[in-house]
């Protein structure tokens, strides 16, 4: 019933004061107390090289908001204060009550992002910059659980602003021995420590998914895209976020970001007589056992798609499956590839954006003049893969349901790089022409071992005997294990590398 709301919005270039004056109009109502600031003009900051430098203007401009809506919170006798970057997504609809219950004058939920970083440090150098300590990752990986003391939390926290201490905590201006750099999370650090107050990061529950700060250089489209990346990382453990209802949107346009079609690979449950029969001799290479049902259904729900392809006579296809996770970038990265390629006048036939490489002695060879591109060795997967109606006619020419084994075993045979020259040798003709993005776009949701992994390859039946389980020693399956670290001697380290792959590796 005391909720209230400062919303102030300013320097903007799109149309977020129109979102946010809609979206305010709608929900006014639910509020106790509701500010609204919008400021249309400037929309740049005089000093700034682009809108994502953090200028001393800046800093010192959204520290005044938040010294603003601290000081209307205290007027109002609020008892809590929290603090949320708008980029930052709530996801425990319990967050605000698990704070509270820890009464703690500082306190903040611990946010995921797709890299190591998170919304606390756990170390501080005496000039107040950020400090390694052995103490960071076991929290961040929620290794250990609990509330922590920490000398930095930001971007959202709760202060408890019944405590007599709070008092002390300003976010603006600086306080009088203040010494260190202009920046803004440093110097509310620097009020608490001033305060007496310690603050405290909490990991007990998955709380929240934000996206990595960019550089200066970075544009708007930049962060556009890295943060629908947290979005589609908050679907890898939770339900996906949906935009508020009290908003009008746009319908969404479907977008095959210049391919023919875009499928998806499910692995289904039923089997049609289609005279299917298992290559001779295969057995997993891990656990020596034959083809699963799992396996066999993955395999026809590609098969399927290449003939659709071919049917439909489809230049271009994507071609991904149904657990996977997005690289940062990923639709640009990959638009960008396949104009290289187009321009560059590559013949492919198919091309990987997610794999496990297996052969890990050497490096893979790049491909002259296109960015991110190698040719590809043995590898596991087909979490996802471009390929060429050429790749898909080849693929269904072999007759792969006369000698079954796994799809990701089948294709390096077929682009002759399978280091079991017996299973080759069923297959006469072993021309694909197959490439690999490097690094690569997307990766597995989950490994072996992982909370929530699930296996509709490895834990099934045997392919013709629903009665003899296939559900053997995970441990053992390096099949679904992460990519194990390469060496120095077998990275692929002279592929020419494109910008956006230099934003991805900074954020992380």
């Amino acid at each position: 019933d005391g909720d209230g709301r400062l919303v102030a919005t300013d320097h903007n270039s799109d149309n977020t004061t129109a979102i946010l004056r809609e979206w305010l109009i709608n929900v006014q109502n639910f509020y106790h107390y509701v500010e609204w600031r919008p400021q249309e003009e400037p929309s740049v900051y005089e000093d700034e090289s682009g809108p994502k430098h953090w200028t001393s203007l800046r800093y010192e401009h959204v520290m005044k908001l938040r010294q603003a809506a601290l000081d209307t919170a205290r007027e109002m006798w609020a008892d809590y204060f929290l603090m949320v970057d708008c980029d930052n997504l709530l996801t425990n609809q319990d967050v605000l009550w698990q704070l509270m219950q820890e009464n703690k004058t500082i306190v903040a939920p611990m946010l995921e992002s797709r890299a190591a970083y998170s919304n606390f440090w756990c170390g501080m150098t005496s000039q107040g910059y950020y400090k390694r300590t052995p103490a960071y990752m076991p929290i961040r990986r929620q290794e250990k659980k609990g509330c922590f003391a920490v000398p930095m939390v930001h971007s959202t926290f709760l202060l408890d602003l019944r405590k007599e201490a709070s008092r002390g905590l300003a976010f603006f201006p600086p306080h009088p021995d203040y010494s260190w750099a202009f920046d803004d999370i440093i110097i509310f650090a620097f009020s608490a420590r001033m305060a007496e107050v310690q603050m405290y990061i909490c990991n007990r529950e998955t709380y929240g998914y934000f996206p990595v700060p960019l550089r200066s250089h970075n544009t708007l489209q930049d962060e556009a895209d890295s943060f629908l990346h947290s979005l589609l990382e908050v679907m890898v453990r939770s339900p996906p976020s949906e935009p508020s209802m009290y908003l009008s949107l746009p319908p969404k346009q479907p977008d095959k970001m210049g391919f023919d079609e875009v499928r998806m690979a499910l692995n289904t449950s039923q089997i049609e007589a289609l005279g299917i029969q298992m290559l001779p001799g295969y057995s997993d290479p891990y656990h020596g056992r034959p083809l699963t049902k799992g396996e066999l259904n993955c395999f026809l729900s590609h098969f399927n798609i290449w003939t659709e392809i071919v049917d439909r006579g489809l230049k271009t296809s994507l071609v991904i499956e149904d657990d996977l996770r997005f690289e940062v970038f990923f639709k640009r990265r990959l638009q960008n590839l396949m104009e290289e390629i187009e321009s560059q006048r590559l013949d492919w036939d198919l091309i990987y954006i997610g794999r496990k490489r297996m052969q890990v002695d050497r490096p893979e060879k790049s491909v002259p003049r296109i960015h991110n591109l190698v040719e590809a060795d043995y590898s596991y997967w087909t979490l996802g893969y471009m390929i060429s109606l050429r790749g898909a006619q080849k693929l269904l020419r072999a007759e792969p349901l006369k000698n079954m084994l796994p799809v990701d075993e089948f294709l390096p045979v077929m682009y002759n790089k399978h280091p079991i020259e017996d299973y080759m040798s069923h297959f006469e003709r072993r021309d694909l022409r197959a490439f690999s993005a490097e690094p690569l776009l997307v990766y597995p949701t989950h490994y072996t071992g992982d909370a929530g992994y699930i296996s509709d390859t490895e834990t099934s039946t045997v392919w013709d005997n629903e009665t003899v389980r296939t559900d053997w020693d995970r441990a053992r399956s390096r099949k679904s294990s992460e990519q194990e670290e390469l060496s120095t001697e077998a990275q692929n380290s002279d592929v020419l590398q494109s910008p956006l792959d230099s934003t991805a590796r900074d954020e992380l």
